[in-house]
């Protein structure tokens, strides 16, 4: 097979790192650097598991995107840590541990760096920046590294593999999906398993994002309403009408959910069509064969006391330069 284009989930996988390593992992001075040394050992192990042909790392430009929220105002709307005043609007921040935003600023330093490219689009998330990266791929296959499953939609075998390597329980007991994969795991039907897991979850909800679903259905039935009828639209015509093979509450319940089911295709689908800026490296984001700015990548490692992992790192791209 070849060398695969792989598109990191940064903020999920970086957020896994902080709390999957103490934070008395310090820098000399004192600061913690447990999520710094955790992504990059991970970028690491990915990268010898793998051996990508390209990498990039995706950003949350927009964790809580507005068009989004105008849509279901409840999305992701527990995770508002404060709303602040703004010239055209409000700005809602994000919950995130006082010891981790520091590190994430580390990191796109040290990411710039060593010449890993980091890309992000306007008014977008991260998954945003993968869906739109991985549908637009016609040569290479891709690997989206990720410990969130929304993005299980993406998985697809043409024109090249789109394959969904979940984080969940760490980067060493990672699961790799393809579409036959999300297709058992979640009984959704095999014909398009990646879109079929996106109407799932937006037929059962995800309190983890703020979706509400549809009264009385699980992801149980869901899984059975999608095998049985094949898609949403389908499932959704069939309530409409009716039809004997769906009970007389749950049909209630569907054709009630209409606007939330319209407006879910928006909120739950990923685009494919986000306006790709890259903020460190460029197009077409080749695995640096050496750090981008030694220097800067030295003075770093000195500052943050992450020689071995930077090393580590280095080893698994094969760079002759050691830290």
């Amino acid at each position: 097979m070849a060398a695969p284009l792989m598109l990191l989930d940064g903020a999920s996988l970086w957020f896994r790192a902080f709390h999957g390593i103490p934070e008395k992992i310090t820098a000399p001075d004192g600061r913690p650097v447990n999520a710094v040394r955790g992504f990059l050992d991970m970028i690491a192990v990915l990268v010898e598991r793998d051996r990508p042909r390209r990498l990039v790392t995706c950003l949350d430009v927009d964790w809580r995107p507005e068009f989004r929220v105008a849509l279901i105002p409840s999305y992701k709307a527990h995770r508002v840590a404060e709303v602040v005043p703004a010239a055209d609007g409000e700005t809602f921040v994000e919950e995130v541990p006082d010891t981790l935003t520091p590190q994430v600023a580390m990191i796109a330093d040290v990411l710039a760096a060593a010449g890993i490219a980091s890309a992000g689009a306007h008014d977008c998330e991260a998954d945003d920046v993968i869906g739109t990266l991985a549908d637009s791929e016609t040569q290479d296959p891709v690997v989206v590294v990720s410990g969130d499953r929304d993005l299980l939609q993406v998985v697809r075998d043409d024109p090249v593999e789109v394959r969904v390597l979940y984080v969940g329980k760490g980067v060493n007991r990672a699961e790799r999906f393809g579409p036959d994969e999300v297709a058992a795991k979640y009984a959704v039907p095999q014909q398009h398993p990646g879109t079929a897991y996106a109407e799932l979850a937006i037929l059962r909800g995800d309190p983890s994002d703020g979706l509400p679903g549809v009264k009385g259905v699980g992801e149980k039935t869901a899984s059975t309403l999608l095998r049985e009828f094949g898609d949403l639209d389908a499932v959704e015509a069939a309530a409409r009408a009716g039809d004997r093979r769906i009970s007389a509450r749950i049909a209630a319940s569907i054709t009630d959910a209409h606007d939330y089911l319209a407006a879910a295709r928006t909120v739950v689908f990923v685009r494919t069509d986000a306006d790709v800026v890259y903020e460190s490296g460029d197009a077409p984001a080749l695995v640096p064969a050496g750090p981008a700015d030694g220097a800067a990548l030295s003075a770093l490692v000195d500052e943050l006391g992450i020689g071995s992992s930077v090393n580590r790192m280095a080893t698994a791209f094969g760079w002759d330069e050691r830290f």
